[in-house]
């Protein structure tokens, strides 16, 4: 059968476009770039922001946010897979137990709703949970960076198992949290930064109760007077049972500060992986000049953010600009 010529080149273009849209779809690694919406979204930092200052301030909701930024570089890159809801044929991240305690999921869906009137069908959620991320931080009066952008959202989430596997654990070591930074391309200096977001924010019972009992399997120093008043918080046994939370940093814990660093310093870090940091190990140097120079901490800090929020998903996952962060466009 003949083909007129008119028929074949519109078939040919049709066919170019389908791939065209298909291999920018499994991609996923555009490059970033801080300008990267200036002529689709002009108006998306300060979208971000107005809902960041008006939703979250300087309360607790800003130290979810920037760990829900966290949680989702760490599995499978920042593609705001946490984000998604599990489905009768995916598992979602949020389910597995490291995550189970996530919030701040509204604050980033009111964000994408208020994009979705401006500038439809744009910016990703992936884009949007670094910028929010990023003015939680600033809110909460710690430093501000240039957030490169231009990242996609992945069609699905990473599996209970897969997620548990690759989010660093409170009794990790500090070889362990070399070894899990350092598979995603983020050195013992990013590492010794990063960790610093635990200066805002509070615990479970149950992630630093071995560590003030001394039942741990992993031990390091702990003043003792802290560890009377945490356990005060947290009973060895009782109704309250894993409910007692308590602040990483008791002096400033709604501020982002260097105070994480001094707590290091004095045998006061909560957590068993956060006093691994300090103590005879690689990085005492880093952590003694964050205690005592909070600047030096803030820029190490936003460079750190900037690198870890550069993590790509795997190549060939496919991707897309999700109209709803909590589930894939079909």
């Amino acid at each position: 059968m003949m083909v007129s010529s008119s028929s074949s080149s519109w078939a040919e273009l049709a066919l170019l476009f389908f791939v065209a849209v298909v291999a920018h779809t499994a991609n996923g690694d555009d490059h970033l770039s801080a300008g990267y919406y200036a002529k689709t979204c002009p108006n998306v930092e300060s979208v971000v922001w107005s809902v960041m200052a008006s939703r979250v301030g300087g309360g607790r909701m800003a130290p979810a946010v920037l760990r829900l930024f966290f949680h989702d570089c760490f599995v499978h890159g920042c593609d705001a897979s946490v984000l998604l809801d599990a489905t009768p044929f995916s598992e979602g991240e949020k389910d597995a137990e490291p995550n189970t305690s996530l919030t701040g999921f509204t604050v980033i869906d009111e964000i994408k709703s208020a994009l979705e009137r401006d500038c439809p069908a744009t910016v990703s959620c992936a884009d949007v949970l670094a910028l929010a991320s990023r003015d939680a931080v600033v809110l909460l009066g710690g430093p501000t960076w240039n957030m490169p952008l231009g990242r996609k959202d992945s069609r699905s989430a990473a599996d209970k198992k897969f997620t548990r596997a690759h989010l660093p654990s409170p009794n990790d070591n500090l070889a362990e949290l070399v070894r899990m930074f350092g598979e995603l391309g983020l050195d013992a200096r990013d590492m010794t930064a990063l960790s610093g977001a635990h200066t805002v924010g509070m615990a479970n019972c149950k992630h630093y109760r071995g560590r003030v009992y001394g039942t741990s399997d992993t031990k390091y120093n702990i003043d003792p007077s802290f560890a009377e008043s945490r356990r005060q918080m947290c009973p060895l046994q009782g109704p309250s049972g894993d409910a007692g939370k308590a602040p990483f940093d008791v002096t400033t814990p709604m501020k982002f500060d260097n105070a994480y660093y001094r707590d290091l310093v004095a045998h006061q870090g909560l957590l068993n992986s956060d006093q691994a940091l300090y103590g005879g190990g690689g990085v005492d140097n880093l952590v003694e000049m964050y205690s005592t120079d909070g600047d030096a901490f803030g820029r190490d800090f936003a460079k750190a953010m900037v690198k870890m929020g550069n993590i790509s998903p795997p190549k060939g996952m496919p991707t897309e600009v999700r109209l709803q962060c909590s589930r894939a466009n079909y």
